[in-house]
């Protein structure tokens, strides 16, 4: 069960998301408010795992109020001014709602949202198991826990060569398998994967260290004959670890 508040300063505004609430199962509203200071006493007193916010609200914006929020919960905007769309996707925002908006609409936002909390439960219970995996079980057991076509595929960490951003989703490119493509963001992946084994070289890739084949400048080449780049900004980082573990190469 997702546990949600709704925030807008307009009361048939309100009672239309509370409407649309009631209709989805996996939905538990715990609190309806009419600004962001009383959202904040809701988020301070309620566990919630999701936000519906207005953007454009008299006392502080919905986009203020989220960036202000030291752990903010998934977000789902609602506004009727479609300029806000970008500043609302900056900050992360599960999905975007322009009012007015239909219940349609409504349960595809949600639906995204729901399958991010279910791969954050799944990504909290597999950090749990490596934790309290004991020290002698092989690495090659080790995975990671990925929700994709209506179930859930236990990937091993050897089997990804790399891993993908395409938009909201992911794909990870697998040794003698098919990719596997899920919703989930690439900064995410990145803090669920092994940082001594996976690597990320580019805003939209992330490469598993052990099926590196060549490299050259600006690109690293992989074992499955593939190559992604090298941006500027993790450069440095990548140069490090080839002086470290090959001192006599030159990337």
């Amino acid at each position: 069960m997702i546990r949600c508040i709704a925030i807008d300063d307009e009361p048939l505004a309100l009672r239309q998301i509370k409407s649309y609430i009631e209709r989805l199962p996996q939905l538990q509203l715990c609190s309806l408010c009419s600004s962001a200071y009383q959202a904040q006493e809701a988020l301070t007193s309620e566990s919630v795992d999701l936000i519906f916010v207005d953007i454009n609200m008299p006392d502080m914006s919905g986009v203020d109020f989220v960036r202000g929020l030291q752990s903010p919960p998934m977000v789902i905007f609602t506004t009727a001014y479609s300029e806000y769309a970008v500043e609302g996707f900056r900050l992360d925002a599960v999905d975007y709602l322009l009012k007015p908006f239909s219940f349609a609409d409504f349960e595809r936002a949600v639906n995204k949202a729901a399958s991010l909390f279910e791969l954050k439960q799944l990504r909290d219970s597999q950090q749990v198991t490596t934790e309290t995996t004991p020290a002698t079980e092989s690495d090659s057991n080790e995975y990671i826990s990925i929700k994709a076509d209506y179930k859930v595929s236990l990937v091993r960490y050897s089997d990804i060569i790399y891993i993908e951003s395409v938009g909201e989703y992911v794909r990870l490119h697998l040794v003698n398998a098919s990719p596997i493509t899920t919703l989930f963001r690439l900064k995410n992946m990145e803090t669920a994967l092994p940082a001594d084994r996976f690597m990320r070289v580019h805003r939209s890739y992330i490469i598993n260290l052990e099926h590196v084949a060549a490299y050259a400048r600006g690109r690293v080449y992989l074992d499955n004959e593939e190559y992604v780049p090298i941006s500027g900004n993790y450069r440095d980082t990548f140069r490090e670890y080839i002086n470290k573990m090959h001192p006599k190469a030159q990337v």
